[in-house]
C-alpha cells in the first residue's frame, strides 16, 4: 500500500504540474510546494457490497472531492456516475485505466478554469464493487488562493475548508459546494 500510495502521489503531482502549466502559471512546482511532504494526502480503499433492495441505492452520495486531484482505480463492476449537462452519466468501467477528478481546491486555485466534478456511486444489485482512490491534498495550514488575480474566491486554508465541510454535514446533512462555502460570509467566522 505504501508503494502504491507513493506512486499515486508522484502521478498526481505530475498531472497537477501539467494542469498548472496549461493555466500559464510560470511556477509549475507550486503544487509541490502546497502539497509538500507534510501534506494530508491519503489513500482510500472502497468496498461497495451488492445491494438487491433497489437500483437507486447510493454506494456514495453525490459530492465533489475536497482536494486538488483524485486518482481513482476501479474494478470492472461499474457504478461511478458523473454529472454532465444536469444529467448523470455512467463512467464505463475499465480496470486497466485510472480516472482523474479535479477537486474543489483546484477549482478555487484555478479561478474556476478547472471545475470540480460532482459524482456519485450507485450500488450494484448483483456484484460487490471495489475501488482505490488517492487524494492529493495540501497540509491543513496551506493557504489556498488563486493562481491569478483578481481571485473570485476568498483565501482560505485547507484546514478551514475541511472544518466548514464538517459543520455543513452536521447542520444540513451534506457538504456545501465550494462556491457557497468560500463566498458566504459565515466562512469568515473562523478566519
Amino acid at each position: 500500500m505504501v508503494q502504491y500510495a507513493t506512486s499515486m502521489q508522484d502521478l498526481a503531482k505530475s498531472l497537477a504540474r501539467v494542469l498548472v502549466r496549461k493555466l500559464g502559471h510560470k511556477d509549475s512546482e507550486i503544487i509541490k510546494e502546497i502539497c509538500n511532504d507534510s501534506s494530508s494526502c491519503f489513500l482510500r480503499l472502497n468496498h461497495y457490497p451488492s445491494c438487491q433492495i433497489s437500483q437507486e441505492i447510493f454506494g456514495l452520495v453525490p459530492h465533489t472531492d475536497s482536494d486538488f486531484l483524485t486518482i481513482l482505480h476501479q474494478d470492472e463492476v461499474g457504478g461511478l456516475q458523473l454529472m454532465k449537462d444536469n444529467k448523470w452519466v455512467a463512467v464505463k468501467p475499465n480496470q486497466n485505466a485510472l480516472i482523474v477528478n479535479i477537486g474543489d481546491l483546484f477549482q478555487a486555485w484555478s479561478n474556476d478554469v478547472y471545475k470540480s466534478v460532482e459524482h456519485r456511486v450507485m450500488a450494484n444489485g448483483k456484484m460487490e464493487r471495489f475501488s482505490i482512490a488517492y487524494f492529493l491534498c495540501p497540509s491543513y495550514d496551506s493557504l489556498i488562493g488563486s493562481c491569478n488575480e483578481p481571485s473570485i474566491y476568498k483565501k482560505f486554508t485547507f484546514g478551514e475548508y475541511r472544518y466548514q465541510i464538517q459543520q455543513d454535514v452536521k447542520l444540513i446533512g451534506h457538504k456545501n459546494t465550494i462556491e457557497n462555502v468560500i463566498k458566504e460570509p459565515r466562512f469568515n467566522e473562523f478566519l
